[in-house]
């Protein structure tokens, strides 16, 4: 009778591993790798502009430390990459010089035709099981940006912002978003399609 392993890698395990090949962004999903999406333009473009305003932000009021697209263990048999991640002051001691020692107070996830699912459904229960305080969703395509805070171990809405919106969400009260920053430029999306040929 042949022999099944059901050994999961562990997120220890999963740090041995060192740096991921060029090109390729690995994350560990109940103790099996997964090959993460690679970002669009469209999503980079929405990742760059909320990355600059919230750090700018951070930096300003002296809150905490700003990362992107960083390893983050989340238990023992699952490790994301959150495409915006806040440490505060007070959590700042979970960060060292070579990786994360726990679960940030924000982690924000861009959504992309194929991780829609992902980004609503698992990685929505798993900051939620991690402890993670605040967690956001960007849809550049529906142009909405989403926020949840944890109240009695559960995600609520703390708030929710459209197209032209400007929004404020926890952690950051004081911060004013201007979602239109976050969107594909519609000039910049037309000059960019091809042109036809006479």
């Amino acid at each position: 009778m042949p022999i099944i392993s059901t050994t999961r890698m562990t997120a220890r395990q999963f740090a041995a591993l060192g740096e991921d090949p060029p090109g390729v962004r690995l994350e560990l999903v109940n103790g099996e790798i997964a090959v993460a999406p690679s970002p669009t333009p469209e999503h980079s473009n929405s990742d760059v502009e909320l990355l600059f305003l919230v750090k700018q932000h951070v930096d300003e009021h002296d809150l905490g430390i700003v990362f992107r697209d960083l390893d983050t263990p989340l238990d023992l048999f699952n490790v994301r990459r959150p495409d915006l991640l806040f440490f505060s002051h007070e959590r700042v001691h979970l960060v060292t010089p070579t990786a994360l020692l726990g679960p940030p107070d924000l982690c924000v996830e861009i959504i992309s035709p194929s991780s829609s699912t992902i980004d609503r459904v698992d990685k929505f229960e798993q900051y939620r099981a991690a402890g993670v305080p605040h967690y956001w969703i960007v849809d550049p395509l529906a142009r909405l940006l989403e926020g949840f805070s944890l109240e009695g171990g559960e995600y609520v809405p703390s708030g929710e912002g459209r197209d032209r919106d400007v929004i404020a969400l926890p952690p950051f009260p004081k911060l004013k978003i201007p979602l239109s920053r976050l969107w594909w430029p519609a000039a910049l999306a037309n000059r960019l399609k091809p042109k036809r040929k006479s």
